[in-house]
């Protein structure tokens, strides 16, 4: 029953071979051309060369489904790089009550992590806190592993009101979610003024910003929870920028948006990662 309705939502020949599907707006789909043309052959070969141990995981948006060079390269590394794929989902099927038949639908079809709360889903489709805490516990319900985005606007933050948008959206998102269900959550900072505009957070403000979120894990749930949740950062991190802003204490990873249509780029931003103290 399941495969029949993946089927009309899916094309088929991705359903076979991703290992994830995320469903992303479709002003996401803008991306997949230069996805496309500024990855291919430079990042297999790159990511060739690596050598990455087996414990870290890469996941790739490959929003229309252009990058099979890609696509063979995860299955002929296997456990070597973990690629997760991302494929455009009507967005009416994502309200009401087929929220949790779709969930079952992207875990057959390999699903393993989904978004929830993106700045571009709050900004362009009206997502609420509200909505992002039903979205986020049926993922996890349904054995799906999320990772919830939040962020401040410019205004917000020379406000003074980063902190409390931030504690407002984690405290918000997470009210449905149980202790036990956080060990498949991860939180991505992503400020609202630093995405897609060429604006960085310092390393400094990256580093205060996910130490709020990780206090307000705390103070939801205990010390332990908050310490093992992973807390990445997204906000136009690039290879000039990615080794400072993930050798800053608390900033687990990151969530990479148009550094990552460059493959050199890109595999700069991984060797980055690498080359960090802190190994996740």
């Amino acid at each position: 029953m399941l495969g029949a309705a993946l089927a009309g939502a899916l094309p088929r020949r991705v359903a076979g071979e991703a290992d994830c599907v995320i469903p992303v707006p479709a002003t996401g789909i803008c991306y997949a051309e230069g996805l496309a043309r500024g990855l291919g052959k430079p990042l297999v070969h790159g990511l060739e060369k690596l050598h990455r141990p087996n414990n870290r995981t890469l996941c790739f948006a490959d929003v229309e489904r252009r990058t099979g060079m890609i696509r063979d390269h995860m299955r002929l590394t296997g456990e070597d790089l973990r690629g997760k794929q991302v494929v455009v989902v009507d967005e009416a099927i994502f309200t009401g009550t087929t929220l949790r038949i779709v969930c079952q639908m992207l875990r057959e079809a390999g699903a393993e992590y989904v978004l929830t709360g993106h700045s571009e889903r709050r900004a362009l489709f009206g997502e609420t806190d509200e909505t992002v805490a039903k979205r986020t516990v049926v993922a996890l319900k349904e054995g799906l592993k999320v990772v919830m985005c939040v962020g401040e606007t410019l205004e917000q933050r020379e406000s003074g009101l980063t902190e409390k948008v931030l504690e407002k959206q984690l405290r918000e998102g997470l009210k449905y979610v149980d202790a036990d269900m956080m060990s498949a959550v991860s939180v991505a900072y992503e400020p609202v003024w630093a995405i897609g505009t060429g604006k960085t957070a310092s390393a400094e403000q990256a580093r205060d910003a996910i130490a709020c979120l990780r206090g307000v894990l705390g103070g939801i749930f205990d010390a332990a929870t908050a310490e093992s949740t992973y807390i990445l950062y997204g906000g136009s991190m690039n290879e000039k920028n990615a080794f400072s802003l993930l050798s800053m204490k608390g900033v687990d990873g990151g969530l990479i948006g148009g550094a990552s249509l460059d493959a050199e780029k890109f595999i700069s931003i991984i060797k980055a990662y690498d080359n960090t103290e802190r190994k996740i």
